[in-house]
């Protein structure tokens, strides 16, 4: 028998709040991990390019030059590095911080507005700019300070990530 343990409902919230961070940050340390380590072996990381990206890959090319295609992953590393801050405010009470963040590195600026019209798939298009358009909803999520409403708000944010990912390839 565990004497003197007193679960509240505030407790068990936060307790719900850590664990989901934490997955959040792991997640984001993974992605981050999985780019550093191209370092240490090359040609199986080159391998597992290859594999990716073959033809029984399914997803589809954009069919980017080289310095676009390139842009276009900076961008989306900065995207993943501003959810990863997101995170780690929360977890820190900053919802302002995180709102600013929100806005300004994932939302719908005039300068994303302008790099996703430029794309000529409209589908990839499309997404991209719903993408931003949750951040900015993010972001008004973020300045209510609610826990609950900024995790949902980030989980369709990155929900667009992960449709992105999963239907189109560089």
């Amino acid at each position: 028998m565990m004497k003197g343990i007193k679960f509240t409902f505030k407790g068990v919230h936060r307790i719900r709040t850590i664990i989901l961070l934490s997955t959040i940050l792991l997640f984001s340390g993974v992605a981050f991990d999985s780019i550093a380590k191209d370092n240490g072996n090359v040609t199986e990381h080159r391998m597992h390019h290859n594999k990716m990206h073959s033809a029984d890959d399914g997803r589809i090319s954009l069919g980017l030059p080289p310095a676009m295609k390139q842009h276009q992953l900076a961008n989306m590393r900065a995207h993943v590095e501003a959810v990863r801050s997101i995170v780690g405010l929360i977890s820190e009470g900053s919802f302002d911080k995180a709102s600013h963040i929100a806005h300004s590195k994932l939302g719908l600026t005039e300068e994303m507005k302008k790099m996703c019209n430029m794309f000529e798939n409209k589908d990839f298009k499309d997404l991209g700019l719903a993408f931003h358009k949750s951040g900015d909803t993010l972001g008004e999520a973020l300045k209510t300070k609610d826990i609950t409403k900024s995790l949902d708000a980030l989980h369709t944010t990155m929900g667009y990530c992960v449709q992105c990912h999963a239907t189109f390839r560089q």
